[in-house]
């Protein structure tokens, strides 16, 4: 009998041979070859086990058993105006990239409020820009750092994605949104999105990294993001997970931080019934500065997973991690934060925190921040909590006249509310706002 391993590699080479004659004509030598590699760095590594330290908690066995196949079409975009409606944020109504199903749609994006000089384009069209040598670079040398299997299968599968630089001293005012929608089109879609940003010397900008679906299909999203910062640059990314229930969603945030940058992440996790999000910080260069941050909410049926690794490699950097986390039903949360302070690292100044708020006796989160320091002149600082709604605080409303779900609610809203005003898109904020308050209404209900 075939083993699941053999199995599994041999489901995903088919998948691999049949995608890569689809695409094959017009496409860069290079690309096919960079295709090639990943794909047998996947089959040489295979799907992560829980014998893994790094996968200890999180068992991707259901996407190993699926059969996930890129999507088939590439000409026409199944989704409609009306259908993406909901997931367009006003404030970047004019200045979006929508791909569906992991294929660029241009008739649903929009680039009219872009600066000139600022380039924002799908990879087939970047690939024969002026900026070609620049993206090829960028993927290439990003490639050789796929280190799991998913990020490989990533780049086995690549085919569109998106390319944005953001020129010299240019600063851009509108948010830039990367929106990636799955419908139910074609069942079991394996999408594979690839972003690289580019932020040159003195520029700034902010992102809006969005996966949002149609409707309640099993898929897979299977994403890859590179950032690269200049010198002095600022970049603001937020990153909103509101993926079908049924769906899985891997993906992996890698930014590089050049001299005096800065970069703040926000990450908000609401969907996937299995979620796994990891992110390296690098600090390439002295004085840079990050900020990493996010919330999780997950019920029944949920497993939401994130790994960091806040990596200062040279000195007078900081950084500051904030993660939150409210766990409902019966629901899995695995959070494994690291930060690396390397010997020529003096006056690193690090903090981490991650908090848990339970709602039920089944829920159950698994936390494990980290400090490996080697250089003696540094701040640095962890911690982590996993509670629930004290009694105290719940007794002093009641005392108040407010009815104990209401009171319930309105401290569970209170301990997220750190992360929810962190939070500088109107649009995104009141997503999450209303996010939170369906999922306690609903609760309420049951």
């Amino acid at each position: 009998m075939m083993s699941q391993a053999t199995k599994e590699k041999s489901q995903y080479r088919s998948a691999f041979e049949e995608f890569a004659k689809q695409i094959a004509q017009g496409e860069p030598l290079w690309a096919a070859r960079l295709r090639e590699g990943a794909m047998d760095r996947f089959e040489a590594k295979g799907f992560p086990t829980t014998d893994l330290e790094d996968w200890k908690y999180t068992n991707v066995a259901p996407i190993v058993r699926a059969a996930f196949r890129p999507a088939s079409n590439k000409a026409g975009s199944p989704a409609q105006p009306e259908m993406i409606d909901p997931s367009i944020y006003t404030e970047a109504a004019r200045s979006r990239l929508v791909f569906v199903n992991g294929v660029y749609s241009p008739e649903l994006s929009s680039l009219e409020a872009l600066p000139a000089g600022v380039v924002l384009a799908d990879f087939a069209t970047a690939f024969t820009g002026e900026h070609a040598d620049l993206l090829r670079e960028s993927v290439e040398q990003n490639a050789a750092h796929d280190e799991d299997a998913f990020a490989a299968l990533n780049t086995a599968f690549l085919r569109d994605g998106a390319f944005l630089l953001i020129p010299k001293g240019v600063s851009v005012e509108a948010p830039i949104l990367l929106l990636f929608i799955s419908t139910s089109a074609d069942p079991d879609v394996l999408s594979s999105p690839r972003v690289v940003v580019v932020a040159e010397r003195d520029s700034a900008a902010t992102i809006i990294e969005s996966y949002s679906a149609s409707g309640d299909a099993v898929y897979f999203t299977n994403a890859v993001v590179d950032i690269s910062l200049g010198d002095n640059a600022r970049v603001t990314h937020y990153k909103v997970q509101d993926e079908s229930l049924r769906a899985f969603h891997v993906a992996s945030t890698r930014a590089e931080l050049g001299r005096g940058s800065a970069y703040n992440l926000t990450t908000i996790t609401l969907g996937a019934q299995l979620s796994r999000h990891g992110i390296e910080v690098l600090f390439e260069q002295e004085g840079a500065e990050c900020w990493v941050d996010g919330l999780y909410m997950v019920g029944t049926g949920q497993h939401a997973d994130t790994h960091s690794l806040i990596d200062h490699r040279k000195a007078h950097c900081t950084s500051h991690q904030n993660y939150k986390g409210i766990l409902d039903g019966k629901s899995r949360a695995v959070f494994n934060g690291r930060v690396f302070v390397h010997r020529d690292a003096q006056q690193t100044d690090a903090m981490q925190s991650n908090k848990n708020l339970l709602l039920s006796t089944e829920a159950r989160v698994d936390t494990k921040p980290q400090l490996e320091i080697y250089a003696d002149d540094v701040k640095c600082a962890h911690g982590a909590t996993v509670g629930q709604l004290e009694e105290e605080e719940l007794f002093y409303l009641a005392s108040r006249g407010l009815h104990a779900n209401l009171a319930r609610n309105l401290l569970t809203y209170g301990f997220a509310e750190e992360i929810v005003d962190k939070i500088k898109i109107g649009s995104i904020k009141a997503q999450l706002d209303e996010a939170i308050l369906n999922r306690l209404h609903a609760r309420l209900e049951a």
